[in-house]
């Protein structure tokens, strides 16, 4: 290995900045240290699927860890993360994330002084990848053991955890050639969601609504066979989608956050945004979602973070997936309750247990923090996705379970709507205080949209629709102007946006023919710079937003007011 001198020879360098090189007589520079040490291995690339959130996990594990006096040694490849600056770990080295590069730099720092382990959870899905190659390798893995992970990431043995413990999934099935897609396809029924597995950030991964949609996929998208299978489950429409994030010790769970998605689930969790505490769900609901994540971190024998969705429909809970790992939403959940969760999560991976932290009263114990947390008037913070659409012209930004957004901004205040509206604003999505809306839904949605567009009425905004949409809004004595599809004759909804006359679009859509009917409309929107919203529950946030700029004015808090001390 050699260094890179970050100092320029004028003196010696705080953070040995080492990379690997071949064919050099034996000359090594690493020089290891004799002090007990933990390596971290970093998420590599950025991509969609896997960002700076993960990063954010790991410079914060560093540096806890380097607080309680461990020597931390980073492993990463990727110079525009804060986790390969020269101050972030003790030893950094530069080096792609795979099973020989890691190995190999890891029997080198071996050579002296005492490596209590490699924490694999914080980096994303890359560096979970390797837990068995280090095992293999008599490596020491920190936190989750390598066969929990396994059991969380294999299907079939995720399901038998989840019939042990008498939780609930929705239907699916693991095929591993065309013919055995399609007969489980006809078994769990369509809609159904399609993926490979062991996938990040929803890639490749989409809705299928009959069987000539699941055999282009199967054709265009994947390469179905025994050591590539795909994976099919039942969609579950008009669900609410929970994510959970909790850190378990092995004996107990302190559940950090339960955050309730506003888009239904089949819009990946990256894309949609989300509440912390949840805004909908009653306190039955968010106690029995806790319970239940309760109960697979300790069948798991989780020790560190882990992330848990879940689908509520009909006040029936089913576990979407289980990640033994960091997931993207921790740093908003650390900044949303005030609690440090990565750095909490490092240390109980190298044996502190959850009671020596200062949580909040009665954290560890059942029922847990959220419902309380909601009572005691804390603040709602709400995170939303950021999307490059802008950047990329005719590209379609209708969401679905193939996560698309490359950031993600946050908004604090005492209640859902004012914190809706300012993440909205932090996003660049104009909040327009008057104007037309136009409307068009798919059929399913057009009660919903009649329920919207009185409440967008009442607060002195025109409404505008095409003209199925406008026939339903009629029929509930409101005022709408009708507006022509493309095939209808001009003009139609496009140039009526084209033309300034609208200010918001609501928009839903199903079926490949309807998609491609509608997509003229939404990049129209986006060509614009007109908010658009593509599913009933996102523009349902949107009128309770709009309705509280109506009654009161935005103010900024000092971030201090909300978590005093």
């Amino acid at each position: 290995y050699r260094r890179v001198d970050t100092c320029a020879a004028e003196f010696p360098s705080r953070t040995p900045y080492l990379y690997g090189s071949f064919e050099l007589d034996g000359e090594c520079e690493s020089e290891p240290s004799d002090r007990n040490k933990i390596v971290i291995l970093g998420g590599g690339p950025n991509r969609i699927g896997q960002g700076i959130e993960f990063d954010y996990c790991c410079v914060h594990a560093s540096q806890s860890l380097r607080e309680a006096g461990w020597e931390t040694i980073m492993v990463n490849c990727n110079p525009e993360t804060v986790s390969t600056d020269f101050d972030t770990s003790d030893r950094l080295y530069f080096e792609p994330l795979t099973a020989e590069d890691v190995i190999a730099l890891i029997k080198n720092e071996q050579s002296r002084g005492v490596l209590a382990g490699v924490i694999v959870q914080f980096g994303g899905q890359t560096p979970l990848k390797l837990a068995h190659d280090l095992v293999r390798a008599g490596i020491p893995i920190l936190g989750t053991p390598a066969d929990a992970i396994d059991r969380a990431e294999d299907r079939e043995r995720f399901q038998a955890l989840l019939r042990e413990l008498g939780l609930r999934q929705p239907e699916n099935a693991i095929a591993d050639s065309r013919t055995s897609a399609v007969e489980a396809a006809k078994r769990i029924g369509y809609p159904l969601v399609i993926r490979p597995s062991y996938v990040l950030g929803g890639r490749a991964m989409e809705i299928v609504h009959d069987e000539a949609h699941l055999l282009r996929y199967i054709s265009d998208a994947v390469e179905v066979s025994g050591s590539r299978p795909v994976l099919l489950d039942a969609f579950l429409n008009d669900a609410v989608e929970i994510d959970v994030d909790v850190i378990c010790d092995g004996e107990d769970v302190f559940v950090a956050g339960v955050m309730e998605h506003v888009e239904e689930a089949g819009v990946h969790s990256g894309d949609s945004a989300c509440s912390l505490p949840p805004w909908s769900l009653d306190e039955a609901l968010i106690v029995e979602i806790e319970k239940q994540a309760r109960q697979m971190a300790l069948a798991l024998g989780v020790k560190g973070l882990m992330n848990v969705q879940f689908a509520v429909r009909a006040k029936e809970i089913y576990v979407l997936e289980v990640n033994p790992r960091a997931s993207r939403t921790v740093p908003f959940v650390a900044k949303a309750t005030g609690v440090p969760v990565a750095s909490i999560a490092s240390q109980v991976m190298a044996g502190v247990p959850l009671r020596s932290f200062d949580l909040p009263p009665d954290a560890l114990s059942e029922p847990a923090a959220d419902h309380r947390r909601r009572k005691e008037g804390h603040p709602v913070s709400v995170k939303e996705a950021v999307f490059p659409f802008s950047r990329f012209p005719g590209v379609d930004v209708l969401l679905g379970p193939e996560m698309r957004s490359t950031g993600e901004v946050m908004g604090i205040d005492r209640n859902f709507a004012r914190a809706f509206a300012k993440s909205q604003i932090a996003a660049g999505n104009e909040m327009p205080a008057k104007g037309a809306v136009f409307i068009s839904v798919r059929d399913e949605d057009k009660e919903r949209a009649v329920g919207l567009a009185e409440r967008l009425s009442k607060i002195g905004y025109e409404l505008m629709a095409t003209h199925g949409t406008a026939a339903a809004l009629r029929k509930a004595d409101l005022t709408v102007k009708g507006v022509n599809k493309v095939h209808e004759g001009r003009p139609n909804s496009i140039d009526t946006i084209k033309n300034g006359e609208v200010r918001l679009v609501i928009n839903t859509t199903s079926g490949a023919r309807a998609i491609a009917d509608s997509i003229g409309i939404r990049q129209s929107a986006l060509a614009e710079r007109i908010p658009h919203y593509t599913t009933m529950a996102g523009a349902e946030a949107l009128v309770l937003a709009l309705e509280a700029l109506r009654n009161e004015d935005l103010d900024v808090t000092p971030l201090q007011e909300w978590f005093p001390g």
